[in-house]
């Protein structure tokens, strides 16, 4: 154990640390890209002699993450990117690894933010950040923490929706990359990933059949594709609300019902929004929801179900079982509110397949590279994973699964490279 890690952590109960090493050793074991990438780092040291801060969901498969930027050189902060996914163990195994850990499961928001705000006083050469907190702290309250950062890597839609709107004023002072936006990332991650472990944390937390009943998707981009459908392995009949015509008619064609949400609110007996926006379940759906209806969120904020309009329909509020709150309505119906409308799928379960953030973080740990290589030529900007970085990921995929693809020969790629000779 580093001396200087456990001095300088924050963390709740370091006796839970052999558990927290045997989750480790489990996602490591199921992360073969990752695995890949960190013998490269471990030979090459692309973060010799920098700082590194992290702010993402601290569970097992991103304390592995730490670990394999930890093996590249670097000197390692991590904080938590959500209050209810934050695992102690795996905080307190990560300590003795020496990784510095500034995060606890449900601190309070004061807390929560003090932690995120120390990680940053680290005074780190790169960051990895998720849904933008670390990135709009430096912005709008420690601007003095920006000299040292070379850049980053950004998560989630949320986090790139916040970078871009930076971006378009002209106020983001570093480079970062969208890892989100990587082919690996949505095509993956954000589909079978969320996907499967939404309803993963809806079965155990309810312990109820999905089987023949409705759930409603909030939204249907490729996280709403995914969750829309394993709801229909599942069992269940499915509709989906949107706002955008395109998708709207691709999950029609897709096979699920689509309807205004007053609507769909009538007939759910699951709701999961993931559209990255607020207020898309709102008081005048819980007036006309079903007796019983089990709410969630797979967004990256706790606003998408707006707790207050519930709330102020509620005669009462009690915690029925861990990880869900039973709103009694004055009128003598009952909803339930899953994780406080936190991601379900991190703060009432282990978030993603181990196999699923594996692609995942090996883009982040690559993006981390391509950022500390190109940053002086960069500036402030949202940058798309380059492509190289996208399919190498992919090919490492492809080997550890025993997968071999065809290649172009020379004749092809002059053919599709040419205007001329397409007879």
């Amino acid at each position: 154990m580093s001396t200087l890690s456990l001095k300088n952590s924050v963390v709740k109960d370091m006796s839970l640390a052999p558990e927290g090493h045997l989750k480790i050793d489990w996602v490591e074991a199921h992360m073969p890209v990752l695995n890949q990438i960190r013998k490269q780092f471990e030979a090459e040291q692309p973060f010799k002699g920098l700082k590194v801060t992290i702010a993402l969901h601290l569970e097992a498969k991103t304390a592995y993450l730490a670990k394999v930027v930890q093996a590249g050189g670097a000197e390692v902060t991590i904080t938590g990117s959500n209050p209810l996914s934050t695992q102690d163990d795996v905080c307190a195994a990560l300590v003795e690894d020496g990784v510095t850990v500034l995060a606890k499961y449900n601190p309070d928001p004061a807390e929560y933010k003090e932690l995120q705000i120390r990680a940053l006083e680290t005074k780190p050469d790169l960051i990895i950040d998720d849904g933008g907190d670390l990135v709009t702290i430096l912005h709008s309250e420690r601007p003095d923490l920006l000299a040292t950062i070379r850049g980053g890597a950004e998560e989630t839609t949320t986090g790139i929706i916040r970078l871009k709107a930076l971006e378009k004023e002209g106020l983001l002072k570093l480079p970062m990359v969208a890892v989100n936006d990587a082919y690996c990332k949505y095509l993956f991650d954000n589909r079978y990933g969320t996907g499967q472990s939404v309803w993963d944390a809806v079965n155990r937390t309810t312990n109820l059949v999905v089987a023949g009943k409705t759930a409603v998707v909030v939204g249907y981009g490729w996280c709403g594709k995914g969750v829309a459908m394993r709801a229909k392995g599942l069992g269940a009949k499915v509709i989906v609300t949107e706002v955008d015509p395109i998708r709207a008619v691709e999950a029609h064609m897709d096979g699920f019902e689509v309807m205004p949400m007053v609507e769909a609110a009538k007939h759910g007996d699951f709701f999961v929004t993931v559209t990255g926006n607020r207020d898309v379940i709102t008081g005048e759906h819980f007036d006309v929801m079903k007796d019983g209806a089990i709410l969630c969120n797979a967004g990256h904020f706790d606003v998408e179900v707006n707790k207050i309009e519930l709330g102020s329909r509620a005669a009462s509020i009690r915690t029925v079982r861990r990880n869900i709150e039973e709103y009694a309505l004055k009128d003598g119906r009952k909803v339930y509110l899953l994780a406080e409308g936190r991601l379900v799928n991190l703060g009432a379960g282990d978030g993603h397949p181990a196999e699923i953030m594996d692609m995942t973080f090996a883009l982040q740990a690559m993006s981390l590279k391509y950022v500390n290589d190109n940053y002086e030529t960069i500036g402030g900007k949202v940058l798309n994973v380059p492509l190289e970085i996208d399919q190498q990921v992919a090919r490492y995929k492809l080997e550890s699964l025993g997968i071999q693809i065809d290649a172009l020969s020379p004749a092809q790629i002059e053919y599709l490279d040419s205007w001329t000779g397409h007879e």
